[in-house]
């Protein structure tokens, strides 16, 4: 975490310009978030803005119509394609941009982040620029467990490393993800990864197997995110991810399990004072964790309370990865 703390990059505003941008956002009955984050996507200056309507139920092209995003209407899930790759192909095949960015329906962005994502891409020479956005957590529930998205990449993976060669030193986050569209298309595009419920880190993972250039930013005051609204969508959403995490091995992801609550919960269970400075850490990552995405309030901060509990707070999402199937928005998905 020290190293990132030195090192992560943070998108800073900057005003648009330069290459065609495609703003693509795939969106399945996301009614209850366009309102709130597509007027700032379409203020972008961008080229183009494109939603899929992915057979949405609650009226959610209609009103992506009404807000002034072009909306395509999404086909039939064909056999083999997960949804998400799916719909985030065919964005891919309507844009005529020469960068591409594929954004989520709940990602907000502000004054000049279409600028800041297009310099950063540009000035680091990648092929695939991922940004982590700021959380916004408004509620108790949705503090419990959506914060560790920023922990599990800012404490596990130094940012130097994604510079290295190894297709294995590679991460992303689906949440936004802009790419040169040369690259995308000579990797594959979304079909490389059609049938994957992890497609954002297989996708950095094989590009760079193909000898693509991948980099992050934290999305700062230019992105930000309100994932889940309960810690019971948080189970849902994590409950999704966390096999394909743990490289789809049960086993390995029971040992993580072990291991958390041996060096986060355990510690607080027994009184040897030599466990003090292990607890004092659990306590601080959190924290620590918050300050360098740029989440300082007073709540923010509180959130490392919670570090003996992580653990215990979990076991659901762990409960619900180990399944066959897991279901997410309507579709169900074999493990």
């Amino acid at each position: 975490m020290a190293v990132n703390a030195v090192t992560f990059p943070t998108l800073r505003p900057r005003p648009a310009g330069g290459p065609r941008v495609s703003i693509l956002i795939p969106a399945r009955n996301e009614a209850h978030n366009l309102p709130r984050t597509l007027p700032g996507v379409l203020a972008q200056g961008a080229h183009e803005v494109l939603i899929l309507d992915d057979h949405s139920t609650d009226g959610t092209g209609e009103l992506a119509c009404q807000l002034g995003a072009r909306v395509i209407r999404g086909e039939a899930l064909p056999e083999g394609w997960f949804g998400k790759p799916w719909a985030c192909d065919q964005l891919a095949r309507a844009a005529t941009g020469d960068i591409l960015i594929f954004t989520d329906a709940d990602v907000t962005w502000g004054p000049g982040a279409l600028g800041a994502v297009v310099h950063q891409l540009e000035s680091t020479g990648a092929d695939l620029l991922s940004a982590l956005p700021k959380q916004d957590n408004q509620t108790p529930g949705e503090r419990l467990l959506t914060p560790l998205v920023d922990l599990v990449v800012l404490s596990y993976l130094p940012f130097p490393v994604l510079k290295l060669p190894f297709p294995a030193a590679s991460a992303a986050n689906g949440q936004l993800m802009a790419f040169r569209r040369a690259a995308f298309e000579r990797a594959g595009g979304y079909g490389l990864v059609k049938n994957e419920v992890l497609e954002d880190t297989l996708f950095a993972r094989r590009l760079k197997a193909q000898g693509g250039r991948l980099t992050m930013a934290l999305g700062g005051d230019c992105i930000g995110v309100r994932m889940y609204s309960s810690y019971e969508e948080s189970v849902r959403g994590f409950g999704k991810n966390s096999l394909p995490l743990h490289l789809n091995s049960r086993a390995l992801m029971t040992v993580a399990l072990a291991g958390h609550l041996a060096v986060y919960t355990l510690p607080w269970l027994l009184p040897s004072p030599a466990l003090r400075l292990l607890r004092f850490a659990g306590l601080l990552e959190r924290p620590l964790t918050n300050l360098i995405t740029g989440r300082r309030k007073p709540a923010d901060l509180a959130e490392g309370m919670l570090g003996p509990l992580t653990p215990l707070l979990a076991l659901p999402v762990y409960v619900r990865a180990m399944r066959r199937r897991v279901t997410w928005k309507g579709r169900a998905y074999k493990q």
